[in-house]
Formats: C-alpha cells, structure tokens, sequence
C-alpha cells in the first residue's frame, strides 16, 4: 500500500473480549483463571490473550487496544500485558458478566470520546489462529466495506460438520476468499444432518465472533436494535472510575444492561451485515478433543505436555502441570494433571465435561471454579494445606510491591522466609526479614508485608485461629484501590 493510500484509511483500534470461562477446559480452566489466560497450544509459549495481542502487530494504522474483562481477571490481563511489553492498552472492567453487546458497546462509546471514528477489531481472546498472514489479509480485505458502513464479520471455512459451531448463511456463493458479502441469515448450533449439508454450500461458514465495523456505524444500529443496552452503557461509561491503569465501569449502571450478544443484539437483525470468508487455521479450542486436534502429536498421534512418560499409547491428549504421568497402553484418552484435580475421560466425551464443573458447583464445592493458586495485584499465594482450624501457604510477593495495611479478627499468622526479602510493619514496628528468618502476627495486630528487593519474595505462611476465611480481613491502606 502506498504511503498517500496508508494516510487515507481509517484507523483500527482492537477490541479484544477476555470474558468466559472455559469450563470444558476444567480442571486447566476455571472461573478464577480461564482459558485464555493459558498457554494451552504446545506450539507456543504465549496464552492465548497474549497470542491474540501479538497476532494484530502488523494491522495498518493500528491503534493500541481496548481489553475488556472480567474485575476478578484485571491483575492477570495487565500482568501478561506486561510480559509482552504491551503497556499501551486501555483496560476496562466489567462489574457484572454482560455478553458481547454491551461490551462492544462501551468499546464504540469510548473510541468516539476523541472525535475520531475508527474501525473497531473485535476479537475473543480465546481464539487460535495458526496462519497470521491470511488472517491479516483477511482483515486488510475487509476495511472498504467496513468504512462503507457495512458490519463486517469473518466466517470460517468449515472442515467438518461441527454441531457445537454457529453458522453464516451469505447470500452469494464465495468466489475466492477475500470476497465479501451480504448475509443472509445466521444459523445456531445446527444437527448433525444440517451441518453435513452446510458444509456442502460455499455459502455456510462458521460464525467466528470477530468483527469489523466503524465506531459511529455500530452506535447507530445499537440505538436502532438495542436502545437499553447504549443507554445503560452510556451511563455506565459516564459515571465509570479510573481505577489505577483500569477504567472501572459503574456496576449500577451496567447491572441494567439486558444480557445479549452482539449476534442477537445486532447481527441477526440488521441489514447492514457482510460476511468474509477466512481461512486461516482457526480453532476456538472448546474442548480437550479440538485441543488435541491443534496441537503438535508424536509419531502415534499423541499430545503430550509437561512431566509425561508415553508408551504403546495412541491418539492420547496426557498434560501434566505438576506431578509425573505415566501412561502405558492406552488410546484415545484425555489426562490432565493439576495440582489438586485428575482429569480422566474418554476423548470422545470432552464436551460433557461441563456436566462435571456444574456437579461440583451444585455441590458448593471449590474446585469447580478457584485454583489452589491465586493471583492478586501483588503477586500470588498458593494454598499446600488447607485444614478447619490452620492452613499453610505458599506466598510469592513481586519486587517493590506489599500487600495492604490489615488485619485479621480471628486467626494469627507465622511468616518463614524462604527467598528474596521481607520487610515486615508489625504494630507500627518494622523489620527486615532474610531467608531462613521468621516473624510472629499475632491476632488483631496490623500488619503489612512488602518486598524492598528486586527479586521475588518467597515465604511460608501459617495460618491458625477459629476461622480461616479469606474474608476475615481488614484493609486500612491498599495500594491497588481494595477495601475489602
């Protein structure tokens, strides 16, 4: 593209949704770390969220991204923004799960602020997309219709008559693959019959959930289609905080905004929809099989990752997080390891697993949504053991970061330090903690700890009193904006 037609087009700014939980993906994936916040493809070491960022380098006029996501994930989104030295985004925080409608929508408000009127790129980010080129010819190609005012979206070339897939019914048979067109209707999650002779037609492809269209041009159909969802949002955006690097959205507001993705929000009902066909590898990894089937296999069509021993076996997904698989003999299973749940399940099976995550929530139990390990704004706790009246954790403090001033009405706490450096506020009092020293919070003391060095601090912590919840906690000072 010449220099005179690169000043001419309009600009992208992406939008990337990192929603979702992921639970077909369980025991890996849960409510508190989902899907997209995992390296999960054997090809590389990048998650998903960090794969999707990097994906978009080369776009054009691309403008720095707009991430949406849940508040419980804001220190994890901006944490592996910052291990791909993508500091320049701007993180908005849903108070409450809204769908794609309302999100897209805060997006388009907030991108008009500046007067300009840029395309908007929006991308799950818990997609794989193995051939960059195409996808990035791909979006190239949609950018006349886009600033036409059409609403483009990206189908899929279909390879099987997948039933858990949507489906784009264009009005026009597909040429090549840049070729847009006009959709005629959108098809959700067909039988099997259906899909065979979908996939027959050139004029079906799967419904890929990314989009591109102009900010005032979305608005319009939003006031046209979905007036309550831009009322609510415009309030939401008006009354939003900023929140350290994060725009916290107002959860009043938000609340009122009906729960509706874009697809029925806008795409099934206006006349503005344009579909393109992409080609391109893609995988919405939504289960342990099609997970298997994108990953790197060994000469018996095995996929193994982490600590794994394989042999005689065949057509297997063996994922090790922690501790030693062994497997011996076996064929088209799916193990996965974490450290405090084994999956075991026939391939075939993978998408019953949520079935599973729904049992452990009926049944108020944990596993089904946290991880023995937690992320906060300063580092991370691991939970070792976990008993009804004392509990040991593993904690791990980032370099210059401390947790907040608190304390705590029913347990004490014992600290051992056993890397980096401590320094403790006990009562007012402080002290520096070396490794293989150790310090004593005794019930209702104020406390504080921060890590002066620039390594990471490592410590064991004791916990003992007559309740051990996370909630029995009082914050007098917090560096990350926490009061509870």
């Amino acid at each position: 593209m010449s220099l005179i037609n690169l000043v001419n087009i309009n600009s992208i700014t992406p939008v990337i949704l990192c929603g979702g939980s992921g639970t077909r993906l369980w025991p890996l994936s849960r409510e508190s770390y989902p899907k997209q916040f995992w390296a999960l493809s054997n090809k590389s070491d990048k998650t998903l969220l960090q794969q999707t960022c990097q994906r978009i380098q080369g776009i054009k006029k691309l403008e720095r991204p707009f991430l949406i996501c849940n508040e419980e994930h804001r220190f994890i989104v901006a944490e592996q923004m910052r291990q791909i030295n993508l500091k320049e985004s701007t993180i908005f925080l849903e108070p409450i799960a809204r769908n794609t409608a309302p999100a897209i929508a805060i997006a388009a408000l907030k991108a008009k602020e500046s007067g300009k009127d840029p395309l908007l790129l929006v991308l799950s980010a818990d997609h794989i997309i193995e051939d960059k080129k195409s996808f990035l010819e791909a979006i190239d190609a949609g950018r006349s219709d886009a600033d036409s005012g059409r609403l483009v979206t990206f189908g899929i070339c279909p390879t099987a008559p997948e039933t858990g897939y949507g489906y784009i019914e264009a009005c026009a048979n597909k040429n090549n693959e840049s070729t847009s067109s006009t959709i005629k209707r959108f098809v959700e999650k067909p039988d099997k019959e259906t899909a065979q002779k979908f996939i027959s037609d050139s004029r079906f492809t799967w419904n890929s959930g990314i989009f591109l269209f102009k900010a005032s041009i979305i608005l319009k159909e939003l006031e046209k289609l979905a007036p309550e969802i831009l009322l609510s949002c415009k309030k939401a955006l008006e009354k939003n905080s900023e929140d350290l690097d994060f725009q916290r959205l107002d959860k009043e507001a938000f609340s009122k905004c009906p729960n509706l993705s874009i697809d029925v929000a806008i795409m099934e009902k206006t006349q503005l929809g344009t579909v393109i066909p992409l080609n391109a590898g893609w995988n919405d990894i939504g289960s342990w099989e099609s997970l298997w089937k994108e990953s790197a296999k060994d000469i018996n069509g095995n996929v193994l990752q982490g600590k794994v021993i394989s042999k005689n076996n065949s057509n297997c997904y063996l994922r090790s997080e922690h501790r030693l698989i062994v497997g011996l003999g076996i064929k088209d299973l799916i193990v996965v390891e974490t450290d405090d749940a084994i999956l075991i399940a026939d391939r075939s099976k993978s998408q019953d697993i949520k079935s599973i995550v729904n049992m452990l929530k009926e049944e108020n139990n944990s596993l089904g949504k946290t991880h023995t390990k937690v992320y906060r704004p300063w580092g991370y706790y691991t939970s070792l053991i976990h008993k009804k009246s004392w509990q040991v954790k593993k904690i791990q403090v980032n370099p210059g970061a401390s947790l907040s001033l608190q304390l705590h009405h029913h347990r004490a706490e014992h600290w051992v330090v056993v890397k980096g450096t401590a320094l403790v506020e006990n009562d007012s009092k402080k002290e520096l903690l070396e490794e293989n020293q150790s310090t004593y919070i005794p019930l209702g003391c104020k406390h504080r700890l921060t890590n002066p060095g620039k390594i990471p601090l490592e410590l064991i912590e004791i916990q003992s009193g007559s309740y051990i919840g996370e909630d029995d906690i009082v914050r007098f000072d917090d560096n990350y904006g926490r009061t509870n």
